[in-house]
């Protein structure tokens, strides 16, 4: 009896200890966020499968369960982050704890071992390279170095419109519209391969822009091999690796003459036979690895990966804001009439636009802004890995947790923008937003650390363009078109662009003063 009275209050006291202690330790360990219902081996990918983009998707799924989401990706564990305090959490409040990038195949191989800036892991040599390119090319200094560059290749696609505009004219009845969505990328390719390779051949740098054109939808999709890593029996099955590494020998090709180019320009002017003018690019990063003042070291594979980085960017990105400010701007006529009267006015009796009068536009830089808020370049940031367990809103984030911050869910966001889903740059009139991701809620080039650091490059080429376009030509729909007609799909590529290129008809303005 004496036994059984001993074991039952012991089994009483070891029961409570269970039920205090066991709470205790299940209140410690945090599950993880909401999530969607999962399927063995595939985990939420079904989720993601569907005919409206990804961002879309993501954000249709955030609505249901949360700002904060995880996602079981085949084998990779992500964090979707859709609202502007949770998206500051992981951007400033544990930046350097998402300061890496997730290494898919297809940046290994076309970013040579993710050896650029925008992909590679953060440490010294991020560090190093990101400091080149911002005190060597990306400066407000060396921005303006470019400004005669920019001009020339501006002009160019004025000069080519005017002549579309005049043939139209005269045309009668047989009125073609003019792609604008290929002038406008024609218009970045050049500037920026002339920034990049200075006196490089028309040939080679058209081969290159050729080869980005045609590898830019492979860009933003994953392999089997980033999906399902430990199934390796399905590796040599489905994985595109093959495919891949045909696109980064011929791109292995021109690269190669291009820095050998510069190569025997460089020894030339070592020897004081060669011109010591402006440096472009690989002029910049030669000189660099040639010096040893780095504490890393540069190879010409490096040189290649930040060559693909620089010029990818500062080509996708500011042609596809001008597609769809253009786009915005004939879906709101009265918008465009607005930024044409300040343009027209600003400019009106000058000889040419100068970019140093860009500080009078102002309500131009309204739509560039209003822009980028309906239609990010990257509407969901470039992912960042987790490199130390933290906690986020109460639960604990994994190392290696990849965060998936919706910038297009955050600018579309009812509670923070009002009318969020109409074309207002009056908006930012009253609000403190810039490009550098110090406002949560307006994260066009993200924040932090991985900021994009090519912002005011790209912005003065979409700056010098949207005004000369608006200054010289009056726009409009083909075929009779109203302007709510104009379809505005979205796909799916480097960045996200029009699913069909915008095709208008020009007329020419005549500066009234100038006659």
């Amino acid at each position: 009896m004496d036994f059984l009275i001993t074991f039952l209050v012991s089994s009483i006291i070891s029961l409570t200890f269970m039920i205090v202690f066991g709470n205790e330790l299940l209140r410690q360990k945090k599950p993880n966020p909401p999530s969607p219902w999962k399927l063995p081996f595939l985990g939420n990918l079904h989720h993601l499968i569907g005919n409206l983009p990804p961002h879309q998707i993501l954000r249709n799924l955030a609505q249901k369960y949360g700002p904060l989401m995880h996602l079981q990706i085949g084998e990779i564990s992500a964090l979707v982050v859709s609202s502007p305090p949770l998206a500051e959490k992981i951007l400033k409040t544990h930046d350097l704890s998402f300061s890496n990038r997730a290494e898919f195949l297809i940046l290994k191989i076309t970013m040579y071992g993710c050896s650029d800036i925008a992909f590679s892991q953060y440490g010294e040599y991020w560090r190093q390279m990101r400091k080149i390119c911002i005190v060597e090319l990306l400066s407000p200094k060396n921005v303006r170095s470019f400004a005669s560059i920019r001009r020339d290749e501006a002009l160019n696609l004025i000069a080519s419109l005017k002549a579309a505009a005049a043939a139209n004219l005269g045309a009668g009845g047989n009125v073609i519209p003019i792609n604008l969505t290929e002038r406008i990328r024609e218009y970045t390719s050049c500037m920026v391969s002339r920034a990049a390779f200075g006196g490089v051949s028309k040939e080679i740098r058209k081969a290159f822009v050729k080869l980005l054109k045609d590898s830019a939808s492979r860009e933003s999709t994953l392999d089997v091999v980033d999906l399902f890593p430990s199934f390796k029996i399905l590796h040599p099955i489905m994985s595109r690796r093959n495919e891949m590494m045909k696109m980064r020998e011929k791109f292995d090709e021109v690269l190669d003459r291009i820095i050998d180019q510069h190569c025997e320009k460089f020894a030339r002017t070592k020897q004081g036979m060669g011109d010591s003018g402006q440096e472009d690019l690989v002029d910049v990063l030669l000189r660099v690895k040639e010096s040893g003042d780095l504490q890393v070291q540069i190879s010409n594979d490096n040189i290649k990966a930040i060559i693909m980085d620089v010029f990818i960017g500062a080509t996708e990105n500011p042609s596809t804001i001008m597609e769809w400010a253009m786009s915005e701007m004939i879906r709101n006529p009265n918008v465009m009439a607005k930024a044409q009267d300040e343009i027209r006015k600003s400019f009106r009796g000058k000889g040419a636009i100068q970019e140093t009068d860009f500080q009078d536009l102002k309500y131009l830089m309204l739509v560039i802004k209003e822009t980028l808020r309906l239609h990010p370049v990257l509407p969901i940031l470039v992912g960042r890995k987790c490199r130390e367990e933290c906690e986020i809103d109460g639960y604990k984030i994994a190392i290696n947790t990849m965060a998936m911050i919706n910038v297009w869910a955050i600018g579309r966001d009812p509670e923070y923008w009002d009318d969020p889903e109409s074309f207002k740059p009056e908006r930012f009139e009253n609000i403190s937003a810039d490009f550098t991701g110090t406002n949560f809620k307006y994260l066009p080039f993200g924040a932090g650390r991985r900021v994009c650091p090519g912002i005011s490059f790209g912005l003065a080429n979409v700056e010098l363009a949207l005004a000369l376009l608006l200054y010289h030509f009056d726009w409009k729909l083909p075929n009779g078109l109203n302007s709510d007609d104009l379809d505005m799909s979205e796909t799916v590529g480097i960045t996200v662009t029009r699913k069909n290129d915008l095709q208008l008809l020009a007329t020419l303005y005549e500066d009234p003063t100038n006659n």
